[in-house]
């Protein structure tokens, strides 16, 4: 069973007062708000660090190490996110060397598949003291790391440094470390050059993980290259968010599928179709199978808002208990689904593919032509799609093909918002505007497709409430609204889409 804590620190180097002595920490009694300090004394700590042979994690900033010694031995794996500021995943020690199932699954798509080494192993002699406030309570950990770092993944390379490390306490603000900050600097002690332990002892013993070379140039092809590569790695680290189940993270790991797919259909003069389609085919899969469980939270939210919102008197029958029932059946199952299709064979190799692409990008010649212009030609083409689209939609009578019509035409609208978005590095004001304006089409369709979405359920609700005895007039009710919302939306629709600029 994994636990996981926020940990927020900085790191600078600890250098000797003098050439004769050793380093010691500064004077912290003289930080603002630290009331004591209190000597913990000196714990020692073995870690051993693991990656793939390439060092995919420690190419992303990502620690997985096995510890002994100090309070919080175990399994930590740690994934950053922002500047200073990692998540904390803890696991117990096990009997083997082999890393947890629970801490390997949450980097797979950054190791795609490839196996776990140790790699580097550091010993330290940490002397601890606690920075308590005026009321006792603690506000940050100050260590003096002593630290020995040996190769473990070729040769026996080794290194020795010191550093001072501060760690907020739980739930402190991080302004506090800006004043410690504020206090080191002024006595000479420089932030560290490396962000982490690990990652000085990889420089120092024969270098870290090898960059990437990447096209980045105003070519159409850089451009289109910079805006995928943002996308893939946006997968990437959803992925790890979505295993753990944090919030809206089935949405952003579905958004960024859908982006990528989309670019591809939009830049087929630039990329080699006979690539990317079925490259596209299978990011339609992932998101398809995400949605599951994403539409699943969407669609309870909003039952349980219209619900919520009704006058009490009305709520006749065991109406919040019926939608609680069923909202959890439905996300229990979703929620597996989910996972067995992130452990899956056919992601992973996905996950490669996407990696394969980036590493020998299937460039046409249109790829070596001037963005703006090539960019400004792709956008002509969606905007013309998605206006075939919304008026023939807006042509037909109310009712189930209407329905469909206006669904393709949001499609199209999402295609068109996320052309402008990649476009905006090349084409500036107008793609944003366009954006802007397209997105608030995509919004009234979007609402409408998930009104017809809520009544084909509603009306399901309904069916049981009465197969159990249970009134259904609140179903209906609601189902009332829905087709009043859906009917408002189809009015907006065609002020919302006269905004959108041409192009």
């Amino acid at each position: 069973m994994a636990d996981t804590k926020r940990e927020i620190e900085r790191k600078y180097e600890a250098t000797p007062t003098d050439t004769d002595s050793e380093p010691r920490p500064p004077d912290f009694t003289k930080v603002a708000g630290v009331a004591s300090v209190q000597d913990r004394g000196v714990v020692h700590l073995d870690a051993v660090y693991y990656d793939t042979a390439a060092l995919a994690l420690a190419a992303h900033g990502i620690t997985l190490r096995r510890r002994t010694g100090g309070e919080d031995a175990g399994w930590h794996l740690k994934l950053p996110v922002a500047p200073n500021v990692r998540d904390e995943i803890h696991a117990p020690l096990t009997d083997t060397d082999d890393v947890p199932r629970t801490l390997s699954a949450l980097v797979r798509a950054r190791t795609l598949g490839e196996p776990l080494l140790a790699t580097v192993r550091l010993r330290s002699a940490r002397h601890v003291w606690h920075l308590r406030d005026a009321a006792g309570e603690l506000l940050a950990e100050a260590g003096l790391d002593t630290v020995t770092a040996q190769r473990l993944d070729g040769g026996d390379a080794r290194t020795s440094f010191t550093e001072i490390e501060i760690e907020l306490a739980d739930g402190g603000d991080p302004a506090f470390l800006d004043a410690v900050d504020k206090k080191l600097r002024k006595a000479g002690v420089r932030p560290s050059a490396s962000p982490s332990k690990l990652a000085r002892a990889l420089a120092e013993t024969g270098g870290g993980p090898e960059p990437r070379a990447v096209r980045d140039d105003d070519s159409a092809g850089g451009r289109v290259l910079a805006y995928l590569r943002d996308q893939i790695e946006a997968m990437a680290v959803h992925d790890p968010a979505v295993r753990r189940d944090l919030p809206d993270s089935v949405h952003q790991l579905r958004v960024a599928t859908r982006r990528l797919r989309s670019a591809f259909k939009t830049y087929r003069t630039v990329l080699d179709r006979t690539v990317t389609d079925p490259l596209g085919d299978e990011l339609k899969w992932l998101a398809a199978e995400l949605g599951v469980d994403r539409d699943q939270e969407v669609l309870a939210d909003r039952l349980l808002a219209r619900l919520t919102a009704l006058p009490r008197p009305l709520l006749l029958g065991p109406v919040r208990g019926r939608l609680r029932i069923w909202s959890v059946a439905r996300r229990s199952g979703s929620r597996r689904r989910t996972l067995a299709v992130l452990d899956s064979r056919r992601y992973l190799e996905l996950l490669r593919s996407l990696d394969a692409f980036l590493a020998a990008p299937p460039l046409r010649p249109a790829a070596g032509r001037d963005a703006a212009a090539v960019l400004h030609k792709a956008l002509v083409k969606d905007h013309a799609r998605l206006a075939d689209r919304t008026e023939h939609a807006l042509a037909l009578p109310p009712g189930p093909e209407r329905d469909l019509a206006l669904h393709e035409a949001r499609k199209a609208a999402k295609r068109l918002r996320y052309a402008a978005e990649s476009a905006r590095p090349a084409l500036g004001k107008p793609a944003n505007k366009l954006r802007r304006r397209v997105k608030e089409v995509q919004s009234v369709l979007g609402d409408h497709q998930d009104s017809v979405v809520a009544r084909a359920e509603l009306r399901n609700l309904a069916v049981q409430a009465h197969a159990a005895g249970e009134p259904s007039f609140v179903w209906g009710l609601l189902y009332g609204q829905e087709e009043a919302r859906a009917a408002d939306r189809e009015r907006e629709l065609p002020e919302a889409w006269r905004r959108v600029p041409g192009v």
